[in-house]
């Protein structure tokens, strides 16, 4: 069993966007008024480059949180050794507020999927996903956070509920919880079970970060597509849930028809709202 880590002694209260390539020059030229940013990890873990530069340029004026997509905690064949020591560098030079994944596997075998796959809640994937847990965060030097996901199709067989395996995840293997709202939603819809009881059933000590964001419907369900603004169901579920919460970072992702700086800046307005924060102001 994977030794616990303590989760960060300081848990970060603030509100944050996902930095994106059609925002770096405001980023980089004026003084946005947001408390951190959250980046992709794979788009900057080489060494050197324009990307890595923009990335230090942005962290010398606001916190970055890293935000993995592809360590496939959820793999049966382990952790890719390379991976961690290009994240390990990463992290190093950063020195980031969180860095998270997701509950997921994309790899077998040597092929990537390139896509988030979804677990069978059982006591085996548990110790598997923990096991790797521990590994990533001995290889890192750092607890982790790990997301939520957004499912399309459930696993026969689930001996708990996705809640319960967070909590039991988050017990054994010492890492703290992205609770991703919209992803909580999106597979609610899609697999006909109760948000709230989700919410209310997740490790709440555990949270340390939030996402926010916005989906699209499929013929058949939801998706979770990151191209619309945060639709009133999901912020209706923020606000349900943050005052169970202690001190929490949220974060609006949006990844496709990302809109001007100041609609996302407006967005992130009403969480701060939502959460009694007063309202930020650019320098």
């Amino acid at each position: 069993m994977p030794k616990p880590m303590a989760l960060p002694i300081t848990p970060f209260a603030g509100f944050g966007l996902g930095l994106r390539k059609p925002h770096y020059v405001e980023f980089l030229e004026h003084r946005v008024a947001v408390d951190f940013v959250e980046v992709i990890s794979e788009n900057f873990m080489v060494d050197g480059g324009k990307p890595r530069q923009i990335l230090r340029d942005v962290r010398a004026s606001y916190p970055v949180a890293l935000h993995g997509v592809s360590m496939s905690i959820g793999s049966a064949d382990g952790l890719d050794g390379a991976y961690l020591a290009r994240l390990r560098a990463l992290v190093d030079e950063i020195e980031p507020l969180f860095v998270s994944d997701h509950l997921s596997w994309t790899r077998i075998g040597g092929f990537s999927s390139h896509d988030l796959l979804p677990l069978p809640y059982t006591d085996e994937a548990l110790a598997l996903v923990c096991a790797n847990i521990g590994r990533a965060q001995d290889a890192l030097g750092r607890t982790m956070l790990i997301e939520n996901p957004s499912t399309y199709i459930a696993f026969e067989g689930a001996e708990m509920t996705e809640w319960q395996f967070l909590d039991a995840m988050c017990a054994r293997s010492g890492c703290g919880l992205l609770l991703d709202v919209n992803n909580v939603f999106v597979s609610a819809t899609n697999h006909g079970f109760d948000p709230i009881a989700y919410l209310n059933g997740v490790p709440h000590e555990r949270v340390r970060q939030i996402h926010l964001a916005g989906h699209s419907r499929g013929q058949d369900m939801l998706i979770d597509t990151h191209d619309q603004p945060v639709p009133t169901s999901v912020w209706d579920l923020y606000a349900h849930v943050l005052p169970m919460l202690g001190p929490v970072a949220t974060m609006i992702e949006r990844d496709d028809d990302i809109p001007p700086l100041d609609e996302l800046l407006a967005e992130l307005d009403l969480a701060r709202r939502i959460g009694g924060q007063p309202l930020a102001k650019a320098a």
